[in-house]
């Protein structure tokens, strides 16, 4: 997987994509070290910006302007369904290659008619799919 950060200059062509994390460095680390996400800006431990392509994402933790209570008392938290769908060519070597480094998963690979898919967690919890289309 790699990233090119000369692709992700200009922030109106970014796909952006907000994550609440626990840990602002522990998900920098991981974004960066397993997934193939580059540095964009680091205000750790209250946020940071990282790329992979044109897909952008904002890692907020809970000092950050997005992890203030709503009116109604309810705290933004990790986790959930929502994810990110990061495209692989080889599923089998990915998830080998990540289950080396201890990275957690949720499932076991699904086979359907598009495709290949698996889900797998950053350290706070946000699911991550990875995806290997079908005839690749």
């Amino acid at each position: 997987m790699s990233s090119n950060p000369e692709d992700s200059n200009n922030p109106e062509d970014l796909v952006s994509v907000r994550y609440m994390v626990d840990d602002v460095g522990a998900a920098v680390g991981f974004y960066t070290k397993y997934l193939g996400f580059t540095v964009r800006m680091n205000a750790a431990p209250a946020f940071a910006d990282v790329v992979r392509g044109q897909l952008r994402l904002l890692l907020s933790g809970p000092t950050s302007s997005a992890g203030r209570p709503m009116p109604d008392g309810a705290v933004p938290a990790p986790g959930g369904w929502n994810r990110i769908h990061l495209i692989v060519s080889d599923i089998s070597a990915e998830v080998d290659r990540l289950r080396a480094a201890g990275v957690p998963f949720r499932n076991e690979i699904v086979k359907g008619p598009g495709g290949q898919q698996i889900l797998l967690e950053d350290p706070a919890g946000n699911v991550v799919e990875l995806f290997q289309p079908a005839g690749t």
